[in-house]
């Protein structure tokens, strides 16, 4: 395998920990990995050579200018959750930056978006463009400003579900560090009906498709958006397998009605914003052939609840 440059953007992120930690241990590629803080990287960079850290940010990415006419290969996981500088970071600079880099020596860019603006069928969603985060609408924004760059066949999206991940030498992704006070209320969950369904997808998952896709990067013709993410799961499914794994009997379940939450809402007067409400009216977050490592014959990671509570260190029922 030839040798490559490759940026990685977002480095010291949950994703990018797992990206990072993947490339150094798996290739000899030369990387850059920029990062606004470096004590915050936790990944071996000593472990071979060939591994350079960029010390900027984002809203300085011109300062890396020559550095990235000579990138081979761009991981674009860096991202703003919100915030004054959401919609600089994540379009403006994003865009610059992918400008920034030479399309005729650039191969191939892996652009991080979110799965939350696209529809059951792997469209764009309105709704997440109109009522949105500030987050997603800025991810919205920029899926649709990225088609008018020179480099934009180049490109390949990828749109993670619920990402999971996160351990001592890792930051834990917002999900991960939640799962075991989830856990505290089975008793009472347990008994409850839900209508909905979602994907998740473990960062040490993404990293193996992120390699793959490196090393056999699509052809002219191939599809270039992919959604990330295990098989999707039923509300119910998920409560029945966390019931399986803490050992929970379920006697009966009590059907939560969406109409029945609306009255409750109305009478309270509880203010939702209205992409919360959007969310809880759309209940299926399910998404049309999502991929994870088995989609290329890779082993998975973290492929059912099990699997996910035991990570998180949620110990099983006896």
């Amino acid at each position: 395998m030839t040798k490559k440059r490759i940026l990685i953007t977002g480095a010291s992120g949950c994703i990018g920990h797992y990206i990072s930690e993947a490339l150094i241990q798996n290739t000899n590629h030369e990387l850059y990995l920029l990062v606004r803080n470096p004590k915050k990287l936790q990944v071996d960079t000593t472990a071979r050579p060939g591994i350079t850290i960029l010390q900027g940010d984002m809203q300085e990415i011109t300062n890396f200018s020559n550095l990235l006419k000579s990138i081979d290969i761009a991981v674009l996981t860096a991202t703003c959750w919100g915030g004054n500088g959401v919609f600089d970071i994540n379009v403006s600079k994003t865009l610059e930056l992918m400008n920034l880099l030479n399309p005729e020596k650039c191969q191939h860019v892996i652009y991080f978006s979110t799965a939350s603006v696209l529809d059951h069928d792997n469209q764009p969603l309105k709704e997440a463009g109109e009522i949105g985060t500030d987050y997603i609408r800025s991810k919205y924004d920029c899926l649709h400003k990225i088609q008018e760059l020179a480099i934009f066949p180049k490109i390949t999206t990828v749109f993670p579900t619920l990402v999971l991940g996160g351990d001592e030498t890792k930051p834990y992704s917002h999900l991960t560090s939640g799962i075991p006070e989830v856990t505290n209320y089975i008793n009472i969950i347990r008994f409850l009906q839900a209508d909905g369904s979602f994907h998740f997808i473990h960062g040490k998952d993404i990293a193996t498709i992120v390699q793959y896709l490196i090393d056999y990067p699509p052809q002219p013709g191939d599809p270039r958006r992919f959604v990330l993410g295990q098989s999707a799961l039923t509300a119910n499914q998920a409560i029945e397998e966390v019931c399986a794994y803490l050992s929970k009997k379920i006697y009966f379940r009590i059907p939560l009605f969406l109409g029945f939450a609306n009255v409750i809402i109305a009478l309270l007067r509880i203010q939702m914003a209205a992409w919360d409400r959007f969310c809880m009216n759309y209940r299926h977050f399910s998404y049309a052939n999502a991929i994870n490592p088995s989609s290329f014959n890779l082993p998975n990671y973290c492929a059912t609840m099990s699997d996910v509570l035991k990570i998180s260190g949620v110990k099983g029922g006896k």
